[in-house]
């Protein structure tokens, strides 16, 4: 199983990027999709998840909002795009697959398998 993310990089405060995580290996519609992510010296945080057909999703109370999970079960590929960006949503984010797709958990140890994350910087 490989989870690819991809789409991090430096930004200005209010600018917007948007990730993308390509999986392979498994069958993506059996999964429920999450982002993640860890500034440095801290624990990795849930930022949003996505159910196996994209009807349900959730995010931390921090993004609600400005950020927007989506999915493409045809490419295999999971988004988050993110807008009004602030400083503090600095961090190396990632990408990660529960294989009960009917939840959206917040917990990384209710993920299965993890991308190697991208690096997102915010400018202030």
């Amino acid at each position: 199983v490989q989870l690819q993310a991809s789409g991090g990089g430096l930004v200005q405060t209010g600018g917007s990027l948007r990730l993308s995580c390509a999986a392979s290996g498994l069958t993506f519609s059996m999964y429920t999709l999450g982002w993640f992510r860890q500034a440095a010296g801290k624990e990795r945080d849930f930022v949003a998840a996505i159910t196996w057909s994209g009807g349900t999703t959730r995010y931390a109370d921090s993004v609600k909002g400005r950020f927007t999970i989506s999915r493409n079960n045809a490419r295999n590929t999971v988004y988050l795009q993110m807008n009004s960006l602030k400083f503090e949503d600095t961090a190396v984010y990632y990408c990660a697959a529960d294989r009960v797709r009917t939840r959206t958990a917040t917990r990384p140890e209710d993920y299965d398998y993890w991308g190697q994350g991208t690096q997102v910087t915010v400018s202030s």
